[in-house]
């Protein structure tokens, strides 16, 4: 008990560290595919970088505005564990359909697919972990929920890397293996323990509650998350898929094992700095740490753009991993720390829905930008985050969330 306890004083439950297990499962599995996508779009499929961006930008808007939908569900229905072993079955099964692709509008198919199964599962999932934790620790639960999904993403990379070495350099067979640990991950969600709803009204007000929360729950959102979504939303207009900055990484020289292997270095980075930037938010305003990461972000896509070299590549992709482990965990944590626990999933739902459009939009006016070598689109980004990081951290201060 007393351990029980001591666990749920630093924000890291049961029910954090088996969501951040199946977490790590699910990565291993989309991560074993996502740095040799771009190659295997462009090269053995003959697309295009400006169709590279627009299947990206499909598919996290399909995630995204999958969150905004699942979030209300999860609010309403309280069935979470379920929704989330959904969304992480639908994911693992999509995988084979890329491999099944010989043009690419299969493997956008296919893409969409993987990523509305994210959309069903990630709000429920963040709906969980929120009530898990209080303001006090909640950027420490989401960072280490992060770091373990982004462990996930070093070992998925290195053990796609060693098979396509094994396998002769097909990539094709990748796409199926990686159901394996895609299954995993769903097998370990039937050990989450489904939150504990509070006795609260009589049915009858609970009914209208329900009611109230599936029609209207966004109005009851308050102003300030409001305008910190405003923030959000202009940043991630140009936040444009990773997956570009992996052909950016290709285009200034890297061999395709190195181009696997400087992601896994990114993903490295991300997962080792994400529980530490995610406590440094529960004793600093999180919009500090935020601007900080987008400083890094800006730091990332300037040099990348601006670079001929392949040592800088790593040196720069390395620093990347520092934006998401400044942001991602941080912000979803931000977010949570605005609304109250019943309206959890929407919030988070919300925002994900939100950003999901923003990304969409950005995929596609980079990829049709991306010209030749892809410098530009870098570059106006990196210019336009830093800007927005020298505004919240001079001017942002109406943004932040009063402590208890």
């Amino acid at each position: 008990m007393a351990n029980s306890t001591r666990s749920e004083r630093h924000g890291i439950t049961h029910n954090v560290r088996v969501l951040s297990w199946v977490s790590f499962f699910a990565d291993a599995s989309s991560e074993m595919l996502y740095p040799v996508f771009p190659i295997f779009v462009t090269q053995t499929l003959g697309a295009s970088a400006a169709v590279l961006g627009f299947i990206e930008g499909v598919a996290e808007g399909t995630a995204s505005i999958g969150m905004a939908v699942s979030g209300r569900l999860a609010d309403r229905i309280r069935r979470r564990r379920r929704m989330i072993a959904l969304g992480y079955g639908i994911s693992a099964l999509a995988k084979p359909v890329i491999g099944l692709a010989r043009t690419w509008p299969l493997a956008l198919v296919g893409r969409f697919i993987d990523r509305a199964g994210k959309g069903l599962r990630d709000s429920p999932r963040d709906a969980v972990l929120a009530g898990e934790s209080t303001q006090q620790v909640r950027g420490r639960t989401f960072g280490f929920q992060r770091g373990a999904d982004t462990a996930g993403a070093v070992v998925g990379p290195l053990v796609g890397l060693g098979l396509y070495e094994a396998l002769g350099h097909q990539i094709r067979p990748l796409f199926f293996i990686a159901v394996i640990p895609g299954a995993v991950s769903v097998a370990l969600v039937r050990l989450v323990r489904e939150p504990k709803t509070s006795p609260g009204p009589p049915k009858r007000d609970r009914a209208l509650g329900q009611r109230r929360i599936g029609a209207a729950s966004v109005k009851l959102l308050p102003a300030r998350y409001w305008q910190i979504m405003a923030v959000l939303a202009l940043f991630n207009l140009v936040n444009f898929s990773d997956s570009l900055m992996l052909l950016r990484a290709k285009e200034v020289g890297l061999a395709f094992a190195s181009v696997i292997l400087v992601y896994a270095l990114f993903n490295a980075s991300y997962a080792a700095l994400s529980l530490p930037a995610g406590t440094m938010s529960d004793r600093l305003p999180r919009r500090i740490i935020y601007a900080i990461g987008l400083l890094v972000f800006a730091v990332s896509y300037i040099g990348l753009g601006l670079t001929r070299s392949t040592i800088w590549v790593w040196v720069l992709f390395a620093i990347y991993g520092g934006y998401w482990a400044l942001t991602d965990g941080v912000s979803r944590a931000w977010v949570a720390d605005l609304v109250p626990p019943e309206l959890a999933g929407t919030g988070l739902g919300f925002y994900q829905g939100l950003i999901g459009v923003c990304v969409l939009i950005a995929g596609v006016w980079a990829g049709l930008a991306w010209g030749a070598d892809g410098r530009w689109p870098l570059i106006v980004s990196g210019v336009i985050a830093g800007t927005l990081a020298i505004g919240l951290l001079t001017a942002g201060r109406a943004l932040d969330q009063p402590r208890p």
